[in-house]
């Protein structure tokens, strides 16, 4: 059963003068997924957001959150899609209670209830002890942490966290990534996180989204990231082996779809140590790992570990990111052939 759209943009667009933020952009994300746009400053992140929470008009294109406009419909989309921005503003010398208190009160909830929520779920983010201590003592993570409180309060179904890790220390950032990503699992919330650190949305997206200067050049799980942005990159196999002589390095070239052969036995690096394993990489053009067992092993030499790279989002922002304009310009190019 295909899950429920709950985001659909379609050829979206968004210009400040001569400057286009926002091009021609289309996406869309399924309820309880946590999607990631990915890009670096500028990019158009932050305008998409705007947009989608009725905050910022669309020059062109149509959107849809939950079944509602968001330029002709902001107040109801509001009510049940929570925004953290990356900055979050509270009443310095309120409690963190108090903080949500108000934002409880201000969503149509009663005093009581608005309490237990509260206290509930500064309990869920891990806040419970500093629940009466005030706003302006708290460090960032705690602030992004009662902010991640403060937009859960309402109890929406779409949550939207703009950069929520920008400013927190390593171990904090770890913490609020797992508490977001239990959230979302635990009680079937849609998150739409943007960022420019690669690693944080490796760590916890479903699918990511890549925007280079107001596009998106390509959208996916990494598996899916990979062969559309590397389609040029040889797929590289490494093989563990106890032995590499040059006529088994003859024959892995032999395949038919192996590119190339390099060998670690004259490079110390790719001599494991405390042994005389050799580590070879196997360039090829598709994965052909079972041809490379069965040649190795049919050469008489022993084969103790086969293992496929697996390319990061680190590679494919190297590659796409640096140069995102020509890079994408080269794949419009190649699609359009």
């Amino acid at each position: 059963m295909v899950a429920e759209t709950v985001i659909d943009i379609e050829q979206l667009s968004k210009s400040y003068g001569s400057h286009r933020a926002v091009d021609s952009l289309s996406l869309q994300i399924r309820r309880g997924e946590i999607f990631g746009l990915l890009g670096p400053n500028g990019a158009g992140k932050s305008t998409t957001i705007l947009m989608l929470l009725g905050l910022s008009e669309p020059d062109g294109g149509r959107i849809n959150v939950l079944g509602m406009n968001p330029t002709r419909r902001p107040i109801e989309v509001k009510r049940r899609v929570g925004y953290l921005p990356d900055d979050v503003g509270f009443y310095e010398d309120w409690t963190g209670l108090e903080n949500l208190q108000l934002t409880a009160r201000l969503n149509g909830i009663g005093e009581k209830e608005a309490r237990e929520r509260a206290m509930r779920l500064l309990g869920e983010v891990g806040l419970k002890d500093a629940a009466h201590k005030k706003a302006g003592t708290y460090s960032r993570g705690m602030r992004q942490r009662l902010g991640l409180a403060d937009v859960l309060i309402k109890q929406p179904e779409i949550i939207i966290l703009d950069e929520p890790t920008l400013g927190i220390d390593p171990k904090g950032i770890d913490e609020l990534l797992a508490l977001i990503y239990g959230l979302s699992r635990e009680q079937g919330l849609t998150v739409l996180l943007s960022s420019h650190q690669l690693h944080q949305v490796q760590q916890i997206c479903d699918r990511v989204g890549l925007f280079v200067k107001g596009k998106l050049l390509a959208e996916g799980n990494l598996e899916a990231l990979t062969r559309q942005l590397l389609t040029d990159t040889p797929i590289v196999i490494t093989a563990e082996v106890d032995r590499a002589d040059q006529q088994l390095l003859d024959r892995l070239a032999e395949l038919e779809q192996v590119r190339d052969v390099q060998s670690g036995a004259e490079d110390p690096d790719a001599v494991l140590p405390s042994s005389s394993r050799v580590l070879l990489q196997i360039g090829c053009s598709e994965d052909c790992s079972d041809a490379i067992a069965r040649m190795i092993v049919s050469s008489g030499v022993s084969l103790y570990n086969l293992q496929r790279k697996q390319y990061g989002l680190d590679e494919i922002y190297r590659r796409y990111f640096a140069g995102g304009e020509e890079h994408g310009s080269k794949r419009s190019k190649k699609a359009a052939k």
